[in-house]
């Protein structure tokens, strides 16, 4: 995606469940060749989570989002491991979830999650062994960049934006 003269329309994919969903309540921020950001509110609220914001890293295969409390309260930031599918006839931005998550705390403990779905949609044949790959090697080079003190550079992005 060179420009986002036009903000593409945005869908979620995931693959389990098996789903995909049009963000259409998702209010697009800014859009570059390198990032998407956008704000929402939670399209199946939970007892916690309320809004947020995500941050589209296009070129990396991530996706930040910082998630909220109805009293405006972080609970989190969240990593979702991605590949993009950019439709430039359609103007649409796909963004599949492959499974693997990470979960920063306010406090700066990290936590992985998921990673045995990616065996159990590997096993039933649901992600390919390129896509396997992918996730594994983005979710590594994520995990060396956070622990090495760089998540700021990540988190610059929307709390820019919320400013």
């Amino acid at each position: 995606m060179s420009e986002c003269m036009n903000y593409p329309t945005l869908y979620r994919k995931r693959i389990m469940p098996d789903e995909c969903v049009l963000l259409k309540d998702d209010i697009i921020i800014s859009c570059s060749e390198d990032t998407l950001l956008t704000r929402w509110n939670a399209i199946r609220p939970k007892k916690d989570l309320h809004h947020g914001y995500s941050c589209y890293f296009l070129k990396e295969g991530i996706k930040l989002s910082k998630f909220y409390r109805k009293d405006n309260s972080l609970m989190y930031w969240y990593f979702d491991i991605v590949e993009y599918d950019y439709d430039k006839e359609n103007n649409s931005l796909t963004s599949l979830d492959l499974l693997a998550d990470v979960i920063v705390y306010p406090d700066g403990f990290v936590k992985v999650l998921d990673l045995d779905e990616l065996a159990e949609a590997l096993g039933k044949g649901t992600l390919s062994e390129e896509l396997l790959k992918k996730c594994l090697f983005r979710l590594n080079k994520l995990l060396e960049t956070i622990y090495s003190g760089q998540f700021p550079a990540y988190q610059k992005y929307i709390d820019d934006a919320e400013n």
